[in-house]
């Protein structure tokens, strides 16, 4: 079986910590992260866990993607992903340079369906289709928002931001997905959408999240429930105000604080039990199945992995949940399973994230944090441990 990786994250963090001068014993009471899992993580025995990441990002001052080496430039380019990220990023550069003078909007129902389709399909994991065809309709749909100066048009513009977004969290570009949000914050405001508001802050939260800092995503999503406040009664309300909450619990399991966790899964789960399952409002995927994954979620972020795995195992998702969503739990169970000792379990799971939504596990961090944990088990696993290996560059 290969060995790990020269450019790993345990690598990164030991070359960070030496250009810092750093001794591993000074890394550890900064960050404080334990000196044994500090030491294990370095050599590779230990995966990186997301809490162990942000904490020791926090004590070097770096951001997260310094840790993780995202984005994976390397694949981006064979994938031929690299190449459709400039155009977003311009098309976002233009939202208030007013309407394009050769740009002939289409009607505004065909823009939307566009933009409802292109959600549809960031849900089914194909995130190249979505990238490749972002960045033209942003660019039709500022236009058409400037032209208009209605309601609609800048709420349609914000959807648009959105799935660049999307695109951008899940290819690992950090600071593309934050001026993607700002961008949709800035359509928001001019649609008058307390809804879209809500969203916005809860995207944004969890930005903070990946980075660590809890207590501004914390505040983010106090800010979020307060703005939804505003808005009219009723199921959408309710959805989003379920989802802000799971983000929320996810964010205090990873800061260690268990019944700020479970308050807010409960309060989830209150709401959930009035919407039902509610996979396709603002395509959040909010219900009861959503709950028990992030249940899964959270008991990981706490280190409890045994009843991580458990929980996860317990749980059927239904047949029309969203291809993303189901990629997602099955790694995160992976990541569950693969802490126990349950090495098969956990490489099934990891073959289950890729089969649902291929092109989204490749480029997941829990993913290949899962397959270094299980790779430095060195335990016997078939011959398709290795050619997932070299699927993901690692």
């Amino acid at each position: 079986m290969h060995a790990l990786p020269h450019d790993h994250t345990g690598s990164r963090i030991k070359r960070l910590r030496l250009e810092r001068h750093l001794t591993q014993r000074a890394l550890s009471d900064l960050s404080q992260v334990s000196y044994s899992t500090l030491t294990k993580t370095e050599q590779g025995v230990l995966p990186a866990t997301p809490h162990v990441i942000a904490s020791i990002a926090r004590a070097l001052r770096v951001d997260v993607a310094s840790i993780t080496g995202q984005p994976y430039v390397t694949e981006l380019r064979a994938d031929e992903l690299d190449v459709l990220i400039r155009p977003i990023r311009e098309a976002l550069d233009v939202y208030d340079l007013g309407a394009d003078p050769d740009i002939r909007p289409r009607p505004h129902q065909l823009l939307t369906d566009d933009a409802e389709e292109l959600l549809v399909i960031v849900r089914a994991g194909e995130i190249k289709r979505a990238a490749g065809q972002v960045a033209g309709l942003i660019q039709e749909a500022t236009t058409a928002a400037h032209t208009a100066d209605s309601r609609e048009g800048w709420l349609l513009l914000a959807s648009t931001y959105r799935t660049a977004y999307d695109v951008a969290s899940k290819l690992g570009y950090a600071d593309l997905a934050g001026t993607a949000l700002s961008r949709m914050d800035w359509a928001a405001l001019r649609g008058s959408d307390a809804v879209v508001g809500g969203m916005y802050r809860y995207m944004r939260a969890l930005i903070h999240l990946r980075e660590g800092q809890y207590r501004t995503g914390e505040r983010l999503v106090a800010l979020g429930l307060s703005t939804l406040e505003q808005a009219d009664a009723g199921r959408e309300r309710d959805v989003v105000t379920g989802q802000l909450h799971l983000g929320a619990a996810v964010m205090a399991g990873r800061a260690q604080d268990k019944a700020r966790a479970d308050g807010h899964l409960d309060r989830a789960e209150e709401i959930a039990r009035g919407t039902g399952e509610a996979a396709d409002v603002h395509w959040l995927s909010f219900g009861p199945t959503n709950v028990s994954v992030h249940r899964v979620s959270v008991a990981a972020e706490l280190d409890q992995y045994e009843d991580a795995a458990r929980t996860g195992q317990g749980i059927s998702l239904p047949k029309d949940w969203p291809a993303s969503r189901r990629s997602h739990h099955h790694a995160e169970l992976a990541r569950a399973q693969m802490w126990t000792g349950d090495i098969d379990g956990a490489f099934k799971n990891l073959l289950s994230a890729r089969k649902a939504a291929p092109q989204q596990a490749r480029y997941h961090q829990t993913v290949r944090e899962t397959y270094a944990g299980l790779e430095a088990a060195k335990r016997q696993l078939p011959d398709s441990f290795l050619s997932f290996g070299s699927w993901l560059g690692a």
